[in-house]
Protein backbone atom coordinates (compact mmCIF):
# COMPACT_ATOMS: atom_id res chain seq x y z
CA UNK A 1 0.00 0.00 0.00
CA UNK A 2 2.36 2.65 1.20
CA UNK A 3 6.21 2.12 -0.17
CA UNK A 4 8.38 3.38 2.26
CA UNK A 5 12.04 2.57 1.85
CA UNK A 6 14.47 3.66 4.44
CA UNK A 7 15.65 6.89 2.90
CA UNK A 8 12.05 8.11 3.38
CA UNK A 9 12.02 7.52 6.73
CA UNK A 10 15.08 8.80 7.33
CA UNK A 11 13.97 11.83 6.13
CA UNK A 12 10.70 12.01 7.92
CA UNK A 13 12.90 11.14 11.30
CA UNK A 14 14.82 14.13 11.01
CA UNK A 15 12.36 16.45 9.45
CA UNK A 16 10.37 15.50 13.16
CA UNK A 17 13.56 15.80 15.45
CA UNK A 18 13.75 19.43 13.36
CA UNK A 19 9.86 20.38 13.78
CA UNK A 20 9.01 18.59 17.60
CA UNK A 21 12.49 18.57 19.27
CA UNK A 22 14.50 16.38 20.85
CA UNK A 23 12.76 16.64 24.06
CA UNK A 24 9.49 15.06 22.77
CA UNK A 25 10.18 13.33 20.27
CA UNK A 26 10.24 9.64 21.98
CA UNK A 27 6.57 11.07 23.59
CA UNK A 28 5.62 11.83 19.72
CA UNK A 29 7.25 7.99 18.98
CA UNK A 30 5.31 5.89 21.97
CA UNK A 31 1.79 7.78 20.97
CA UNK A 32 2.32 7.09 17.38
CA UNK A 33 3.32 3.27 18.37
CA UNK A 34 0.14 3.38 20.33
CA UNK A 35 -1.73 4.39 17.24
CA UNK A 36 -0.43 1.89 14.77
CA UNK A 37 -1.42 -1.04 17.47
CA UNK A 38 -4.79 -0.03 17.78
CA UNK A 39 -5.14 0.56 14.00
CA UNK A 40 -3.68 -3.02 13.73
CA UNK A 41 -5.69 -4.72 16.79
CA UNK A 42 -9.01 -3.08 14.56
CA UNK A 43 -7.61 -4.12 11.28
CA UNK A 44 -7.33 -8.09 13.01
CA UNK A 45 -10.82 -7.88 14.56
CA UNK A 46 -12.47 -6.59 11.40
CA UNK A 47 -10.29 -9.48 9.53
CA UNK A 48 -11.64 -12.43 12.06
CA UNK A 49 -15.29 -11.09 12.12
CA UNK A 50 -15.20 -11.53 8.58
CA UNK A 51 -13.62 -15.03 8.87
CA UNK A 52 -16.16 -15.88 11.27
CA UNK A 53 -18.90 -14.60 8.72
CA UNK A 54 -17.63 -16.78 5.88
CA UNK A 55 -17.30 -19.69 7.77
CA UNK A 56 -21.34 -19.61 9.02
CA UNK A 57 -22.51 -18.93 5.48
CA UNK A 58 -20.15 -21.75 4.05
CA UNK A 59 -18.14 -19.83 1.52
CA UNK A 60 -15.23 -21.88 2.99
CA UNK A 61 -16.88 -24.90 1.85
CA UNK A 62 -17.45 -23.60 -1.75
CA UNK A 63 -14.36 -21.82 -2.06
CA UNK A 64 -12.57 -25.55 -0.85
CA UNK A 65 -15.04 -27.37 -3.92
CA UNK A 66 -14.00 -24.77 -6.26
CA UNK A 67 -10.45 -25.07 -5.53
CA UNK A 68 -10.90 -29.01 -6.00
CA UNK A 69 -12.06 -28.21 -9.60
CA UNK A 70 -9.69 -25.48 -10.59
CA UNK A 71 -7.03 -28.10 -9.78
CA UNK A 72 -8.76 -30.83 -11.68
CA UNK A 73 -8.50 -28.15 -14.64
CA UNK A 74 -4.96 -27.12 -14.41
CA UNK A 75 -3.83 -30.87 -14.32
CA UNK A 76 -6.21 -33.41 -16.40
CA UNK A 77 -4.07 -35.97 -16.52
CA UNK A 78 -3.63 -36.26 -12.37
CA UNK A 79 -7.62 -36.03 -12.06
CA UNK A 80 -7.69 -38.98 -15.31
CA UNK A 81 -5.49 -40.97 -12.93
CA UNK A 82 -7.45 -40.34 -9.86
CA UNK A 83 -10.58 -41.65 -11.73
CA UNK A 84 -8.72 -44.76 -13.17
CA UNK A 85 -7.61 -45.63 -9.66
CA UNK A 86 -11.15 -45.48 -8.16
CA UNK A 87 -12.32 -47.74 -10.74
CA UNK A 88 -9.72 -49.98 -10.38
CA UNK A 89 -10.53 -50.23 -6.76
CA UNK A 90 -14.15 -50.89 -7.76
CA UNK A 91 -13.09 -53.77 -9.96
CA UNK A 92 -11.23 -55.58 -6.90
CA UNK A 93 -14.53 -55.91 -4.59
CA UNK A 94 -15.54 -59.06 -6.16
CA UNK A 95 -18.53 -60.88 -5.27
CA UNK A 96 -17.13 -64.30 -4.27
CA UNK A 97 -20.50 -66.42 -5.51
CA UNK A 98 -20.02 -64.80 -8.97
CA UNK A 99 -18.20 -66.65 -11.90
CA UNK A 100 -15.45 -64.25 -11.59
CA UNK A 101 -15.17 -64.40 -7.92
CA UNK A 102 -14.67 -68.08 -8.46
CA UNK A 103 -11.85 -67.84 -10.72
CA UNK A 104 -10.38 -65.07 -8.64
CA UNK A 105 -10.32 -67.23 -5.80
CA UNK A 106 -8.83 -70.23 -8.25
CA UNK A 107 -6.11 -67.72 -9.06
CA UNK A 108 -5.12 -67.19 -5.86
CA UNK A 109 -4.68 -70.63 -4.27
CA UNK A 110 -3.00 -71.45 -7.42
CA UNK A 111 -0.21 -68.70 -7.01
CA UNK A 112 -0.34 -69.81 -3.17
CA UNK A 113 0.59 -73.56 -4.45
CA UNK A 114 3.34 -72.23 -6.96
CA UNK A 115 4.95 -70.03 -4.22
CA UNK A 116 5.32 -72.61 -1.71
CA UNK A 117 6.58 -75.26 -4.37
CA UNK A 118 9.20 -72.82 -5.08
CA UNK A 119 10.07 -72.06 -1.67
CA UNK A 120 10.37 -76.13 -1.02
CA UNK A 121 12.59 -76.21 -3.98
CA UNK A 122 14.86 -73.37 -2.86
CA UNK A 123 14.84 -74.87 0.56
CA UNK A 124 15.85 -78.56 -1.60
CA UNK A 125 18.38 -76.89 -3.23
CA UNK A 126 20.37 -75.14 -0.41
CA UNK A 127 19.91 -78.23 2.05
CA UNK A 128 21.55 -80.07 -1.48
CA UNK A 129 24.62 -77.16 -1.88
CA UNK A 130 25.14 -77.44 2.04
CA UNK A 131 25.64 -81.08 2.25
CA UNK A 132 28.14 -81.28 -0.80
CA UNK A 133 30.27 -78.35 0.35
CA UNK A 134 30.57 -80.39 3.88
CA UNK A 135 31.52 -83.21 2.28
CA UNK A 136 34.31 -80.98 0.05
CA UNK A 137 35.54 -79.74 3.42
CA UNK A 138 35.66 -83.64 5.11
CA UNK A 139 37.39 -84.49 1.98
CA UNK A 140 39.97 -81.58 1.53
CA UNK A 141 40.78 -82.36 5.59
CA UNK A 142 40.78 -86.13 4.84
CA UNK A 143 43.78 -85.29 1.97
CA UNK A 144 45.36 -83.47 4.11
CA UNK A 145 45.82 -85.66 7.49
CA UNK A 146 46.70 -88.26 5.32
CA UNK A 147 49.35 -86.71 2.93
CA UNK A 148 52.51 -88.25 4.33
CA UNK A 149 54.94 -85.13 5.30
CA UNK A 150 56.74 -83.86 2.27
CA UNK A 151 60.83 -84.49 2.09
CA UNK A 152 62.47 -81.61 2.44
CA UNK A 153 64.36 -80.72 -1.01
CA UNK A 154 67.97 -81.57 -1.15
CA UNK A 155 70.54 -79.06 -1.08
CA UNK A 156 71.33 -78.06 -5.13
CA UNK A 157 75.21 -77.64 -6.14
CA UNK A 158 74.42 -75.06 -8.15
CA UNK A 159 72.96 -72.80 -5.47
CA UNK A 160 75.59 -73.33 -3.21
CA UNK A 161 78.12 -70.53 -3.07
CA UNK A 162 81.23 -70.83 -5.20
CA UNK A 163 84.57 -71.10 -3.04
CA UNK A 164 86.92 -69.08 -3.82
CA UNK A 165 90.29 -71.49 -4.30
Amino acid sequence: MFDLGWTELLVIGVVALIVVGPKDLPVLFRTLGQFVGRAKGMARDFSRAMNDAADESGVRDVTAGLNKTLKAASNPIGSAMDGVKSAASGLTNLDPDSETGKLAAERADQAKKIQAATARAAAERKAREASEALAKAEEAEAALTDAPAAPAPAPDQASQPKSES
